[in-house]
């Protein structure tokens, strides 16, 4: 048995209906989208003609789309110039199809460089008819812009797909065509994921009158199927597109497909009475084909959606092959429909309007109405056929459901598709509670649009799905949005007020540098981060690792001390033989955690205990000999006699070294900023200090400790760490750089040696001046990795990296899982592409379909009705239409060649040079391709008065940007004139 084949995502326009629920809602509600010819697409009453007289249409009325003109060219990257000249049905395929994949579960941005194949219906264009006459007007964009491959071609180049790409031409059959075609290519493994389009666009009266002339038009513009009153065809236009997959490679996080394609034929009625006329046998054949590639019969049909053009001839033909497929099976009613009679016959598109019709009606389960069921044709006799007329909307039965198919094409091709309904399978919701909705796009204005279209839908019972899906369909542009929630109330409210936000947003950019800073002693407390493990599973599962190994060498569980406050011999969690094992544990499964987001650090930092996470992170130490190490170290430091004192004081690290040097028995323990330092020593010698400091208005904070960490006093301890340390691989190089809270500065491959640790008891941390250290490196964000924002708000209060985003996932004990998740939510934003699965519970894996993607109107691109000959395209702006004009030349020194390259990339892009921007990517931004490099060039030479264009394999280097560009032609200027 063939497999089948999902159909998993759809997107439409048709008339009356912008999308697949306007299109559903439209045809269960037994409407038609049928008007009068607009005035923008051709002068009614000079083509029109009631008594259908020569080169004239007896119709005024047809099907028409709204406002087909209008296209995001900035979106997709196409210069204005090249949008002008493009067919109309390209924009309206680039659409359609980015939204269809999106319906599907899937971010068209990650099919990048797959073989996902593209195949387009398409009988006819009138915006060729109309430009490639136009000799006079001809532009390489219009020559390129015209061709039915390209109606394909263009959406495989967009959008990077490597698959199969054609264009299918077999008139009214065309796009049911594509869909076969489509489903083989997968069943044969051409490719993975295949889009089938059907588009049909009416600028031009030229197939009104074609129908007129043949004695096929409608004079009311309606299609009638299966109708006794039927007069004719009536025109129809709209874009339809569906995503297909294998069902055995469907994901499981997918959304249930609409219908499954069971089987599909495509046949020829061979030599009929004419080349045009249709036959009862070519179309049964393809019918029993189809059926026979299904494994079913006619007998299992439970509707059929018919080709039904309401001519009588047409009608008459199809009911006697469908006779003929039922002949001799039980009796059994099968509802009979087409829906033409909703917005006319879509010609290229009719096809795919039915497939999509069928798909939505298996989804439901409901049948819509057949319009004109009250004027059924008597003559076609269908309840001898066992077919009916459904009167109303109908609802169908449980269990395994098929529909068939048809489309026929005038010159004979016809096809047939089989689909079957999609098992249901119930999946209850999970326990989870963190979630984060993101949303992107390409410009402030359309990330505001479509994070307002994606709130709008958000459902509060099913929240956390929602955040997953938009984490896998919405997060593959340039300008990105993130809002963290723990719960609906909370996402809808801040929703609520995102929107400037968003307004404000920029573009990403390109790659973040991150610094993990892993807190020092003194930050750990009772149940320090466990409640995380309830928000955050990953967390929990990171943590009970760490824990299950830890207790092989400390012989008891960390976890179990975090949770009492006490380790098993009774030892509070603020001794340090407690303690430091703890916070390292903590803060090896928060790095673990966020490597599993795929968050991972360019640097790390630690102050004091906390070296030991940061060197495992950085790759100079393994997990095992740092456990043993910090615990050794613990142990060590718990042994020696308390005593002692520390302080913190807001004052300048000379001054505080002067006042310690002046008395005996008291250091700097710490450095954490330029006025921020810790005093440690003998009690007594410390409190001298204190006095003197409060005497001189100088603020101070006697921290509670056991020992005087970082002094003298702390000696004792050297040996055993020392010893400890000997244990550790020697000279590791590290992966990564780390900073030393030790030395001040950038650790060296062979420094983590067992006298370094040694010193890092008694020695000062030098936090402020090894962050600093970092500065080099230019980092972009800092995470605090530990239980308490302790180092967060020292190095905001130090400015020792001013141009780094400071980020706390864990502020302290009322953290609740959402810092975590807004840390990870600023990060994306700011470039890191998280891997967000991890934020779920299992069963809410699972991806619903979201809002399609809110392209602008604000350019428009058409044909002016008013022009003479139909031949003069407009660009409007804001819904005004206006004729195109280009750039005005920019008035600058002959000299300035950033000048004339902005005049020519406006020049030829039709873009205004203000628009212009250095930073702006000339192939994405600006849709600088081998046609425009080929125009830049023989326009910049002569601006410039150089002898020579620059070569196209020099403009085709690794020129990105408009900045770079501006930089080789400098180079070239400076070459040429010397």
């Amino acid at each position: 048995m063939r497999s089948t084949v999902d159909v998993a995502g759809i997107d439409c326009r048709f008339p009356a209906a912008d999308s697949p629920a306007d299109f559903w809602d439209l045809l269960v509600r037994g409407e038609h989208g049928v008007s009068a010819v607009p005035p923008q697409r051709w002068p009614i009453d000079e083509y029109y003609d009631p008594d259908g007289g020569p080169g004239r249409a007896n119709t005024r009325f047809a099907g028409f789309v709204t406002d087909p003109e209008t296209f995001d060219c900035e979106f997709f990257g196409i210069a204005p110039v090249e949008a002008k000249a493009m067919d109309i049905q390209q924009r309206m395929v680039l659409h359609t199809v980015w939204r269809a994949l999106e319906n599907a579960g899937l971010d068209p941005k990650a099919l990048r460089g797959s073989d996902t194949g593209v195949f387009v219906g398409v009988m006819s264009s009138d915006w060729g008819t109309l430009h490639l006459a136009d000799y006079a007007g001809m532009s390489p964009q219009r020559g390129v812009g015209n061709g039915f491959c390209m109606i394909a071609n263009r959406v495989s180049y967009q959008l990077d797909l490597r698959g199969p790409s054609l264009a299918v031409d077999t008139a009214c059959s065309s796009s049911l065509v594509a869909v076969h075609l489509a489903a083989n290519a997968l069943r044969n493994g051409e490719c993975d994921i295949a889009v089938a389009v059907g588009v049909n666009l009416m600028l031009t009266p030229a197939l009104s009158v074609f129908y007129t002339q043949a004695g096929l038009s409608a004079a009311d513009g309606r299609c009638r199927p299966f109708s006794g009153n039927g007069g004719g065809i009536g025109r129809g236009e709209g874009v339809g597109a569906v995503v297909l997959r294998r069902s055995e490679d469907r994901p499981d996080d997918a959304p249930e497909p609409y219908a499954l394609i069971a089987g599909s034929a495509v046949g020829q009625d061979g030599r009929s009475n004419g080349l045009t006329a249709p036959t009862r046998w070519g179309q049964e054949r393809v019918m029993t084909k189809a059926l026979a590639a299904a494994n079913c019969t006619a007998q299992d049909l439970d509707f059929i959606e018919g080709h039904g053009t309401g001519t009588t001839l047409g009608d008459m033909v199809e009911v006697r092959a469908l006779r003929g497929i039922v002949a001799g099976e039980p009796t059994r009613t099968r509802i009979l429909g087409s829906v033409k009679g909703n917005i006319g016959h879509c010609e290229g598109a009719a096809g795919i309007a039915g497939f999509i019709k069928a798909c939505l009606a298996l989804d439901k389960r409901i049948v819509p109405p057949t319009l004109f069921a009250d004027e059924e044709n008597p003559q076609l006799d269908l309840a001898a056929h066992g077919l009916r007329l459904a009167a109303g909307a109908e609802r169908l039965g449980r269990g395994q459901l098929y529909a068939g198919v048809s489309s026929f094409g005038l010159g004979g091709t016809n096809a047939h598709v089989v689909l079957a309904s999609a098992e249901r399978a119930r999946r209850p919701k999970g326990n989870g509670t963190l979630g984060v909705l993101t949303v992107t796009a390409n410009n402030g204005d359309a990330l505001a649009r479509n994070l307002a279209a994606v709130a709008a839908g958000i459902d509060a019972n099913d929240w956390l799905r929602q955040c997953y899906s938009s984490n896998h369909v919405k997060s593959g542009l340039g300008v990105r949005i993130a809002i963290p929630a723990t719960g609906a109330s909370s996402l809808l409210d801040t929703l609520a007020h995102a929107d400037r936000r968003a307004a404000a947003a920029t573009k990403t950019p390109r790659g973040a540098r991150i610094v993990f800073a892993f807190t020092g002693q003194g930050a750990q407390y009772r149940r320090m981060c466990l409640d995380l493990r309830l928000r955050l599973p990953a967390f929990g599962t990171h943590l009970q690792d760490v824990d299950d190994a830890m207790a092989e060498i400390t012989g008891s569980s960390i976890i179990a001390a975090i949770e009492s406050g006490a380790d098993a011999e009774g030892r509070s969690l603020d001794e340090t033989a407690v303690s430091q094992p703890a916070l390292f544990a903590v803060q090896i499964a928060l790095a673990r955690t966020f490597a599993g987001f795929g968050v991972h650090p360019a640097a790390v930092i630690g102050h004091s205990v906390g070296e030991f996470a940061a060197a495992v992170c950085a790759g100079r130490m393994t997990f095992t000999e740092a456990a043993r190490l910090v615990s050794a170290r613990g142990e060590a430091m718990q042994a020696v006699a308390r005593g002692g004192a520390m302080l913190a004081a807001d004052c300048g690290y000379d001054a505080a070294l002067a006042l310690a040097e002046s008395i005996d028995g008291a250091g700097i323990a710490a450095v954490n900023g330029p006025s921020s330092v810790v005093f440690a020593g003998v009690a007594e010698a410390v409190e001298t200090i204190a006095e003197k400091l409060r005497a001189d208005g100088v603020r101070v904070k006697a921290l509670t400790v056991s020992h005087a960490f970082h002094s003298a006093l702390m000696a004792p301890a050297q040996a055993a760490v020392r010893e400890a340390a000997a244990q550790v691989t020697e000279g590791a190089e590290g992966v990564i750089p780390m900073a030393s809270t030790v030395t001040g500065a950038l650790l060296e491959p062979d420094d983590l040696t067992p006298d370094y640790w040694a010193r890092q008891v008694t020695e000062p941390v030098l936090f402020d001046r090894a962050a600093r250290a970092l500065a080099a490196l230019r980092p972009t964000h800092v995470v605090e990795i530990g239980p308490r924002g302790v180092l967060s708000g020292i190095l905001r209060a130090s400015a020792a990296l001013p141009d780094s985003t400071i980020l706390t996932p864990i502020p302290g004990e009322k953290s609740d899982g959402l810092e975590f998740a807004a840390t990870l939510a600023s990060l994306w934003e700011s470039g890191v592409d998280i891997g967000w699965s991890a934020l779920y519970d299992r069963a809410d894996h699972r991806i619903r379909r979201l809002p399609g993607y809110v392209f602008s109107d604000g350019e428009r691109f058409l044909v002016s009705a008013a022009s003479a000959g139909l031949t003069a395209p407009v660009r409007a702006v804001a819904g005004h239409h206006v004729l195109p004009t280009k750039p005005a030349a920019v008035e600058a020194d002959p000299s300035s060649v950033y000048s004339a390259v902005i005049a020519v990339l406006g020049d030829i892009g039709d873009y205004r040079p203000a628009d212009l921007r250095p930073d702006q990517d000339l192939r994405d931004d600006l849709g600088f391709d081998s046609i425009t490099i080929m125009q830049f060039a023989d326009r910049i030479a002569p601006r410039l008065g150089l002898a020579a264009a620059p070569g196209p394999e020099q403009l085709h280097s690794d020129i990105r940007t408009v900045g770079e560009l501006v930089e080789l032609v400098t180079t070239l200027t400076k070459e040429n004139h010397r």
